[in-house]
């Protein structure tokens, strides 16, 4: 197999091109083995109650900070901390939404209950 650059690309562009492939595919490494580690977690039953809990939300937080790092490539330079900022206020506002509905939910289980 020829290691040859073609004509119309220039070296650095391939070199970036071939480091964005890399990427995607550490991602994708990365984002199928916690998928696998959960599906562990919950199928097996390696562990119970809380701990089970607090394990696949821990897995389920390194697996978004692997796909905004490795797929929307959103790290911590200067460039992209604009996306970030609009990613975690967009965050904030679904969690204020939940948390709402959430406690107006059990306020009116409470209120209905005899």
């Amino acid at each position: 197999m020829s290691k040859r650059v073609p004509a119309d690309r220039l070296p650095a562009a391939y070199e970036e091109e071939r480091r964005e492939r890399l990427s995607y595919v550490i991602g994708l490494v990365l984002a199928l083995a916690l998928t696998a580690g959960a599906f562990a977690v919950a199928w097996l039953d390696l562990l119970s109650g809380g701990a089970a809990l607090a394990v696949l939300g821990l897995l389920a937080f390194v697996q978004a900070v692997v796909h905004l790092r490795f797929f929307l490539h959103i790290d911590l330079e200067r460039s992209h901390r604009d996306d970030l900022m609009l990613i975690l206020f967009t965050v904030l506002i679904l969690l204020i939404m939940v948390s709402g509905t959430v406690w107006i939910l059990y306020d009116q289980h409470i209120r209905m209950m005899p």
